[in-house]
């Protein structure tokens, strides 16, 4: 019952933080953090989209190198083939920095 409170928190924080990054392209409406099984499931509404984008996240892992945090996406899937092609071709295997708090959360 605390693993799922704490990932509700950190699905809300996260998404505050996704959203400010990405705001130029869209917004996610929904993310929706599993600490436990390693998995997420994100709903974006993009701009020039006329429906919201679903993603789902498999095994992705937090670490730390040289002082700072990471997470690394393991497999994505998307209902649009377009954004399937982008998430294999850059995010599938691609380690991004992640604050220290989201670190500690996921």
């Amino acid at each position: 019952m605390f693993t799922a409170a704490r990932d509700a928190l950190a699905s809300k924080a996260a998404q505050t933080f996704i959203n400010q990054r990405i705001g130029r392209y869209g917004e996610v409406q929904r993310l929706k953090l599993d600490s436990k099984n390693k998995t997420a499931e994100v709903v974006c509404r993009l701009n020039g989209e006329s429906a919201p984008v679903s993603i789902r996240v498999e095994d992705y892992r937090i670490f730390e190198r040289d002082g700072k945090s990471f997470v690394r996406i393991g497999q994505c899937a998307c209902d649009r083939l377009w954004l399937q092609n982008l998430l294999s071709d850059f995010g599938t295997g691609r380690e991004f920095p992640v604050p220290p708090w989201a670190a500690s959360a996921l």
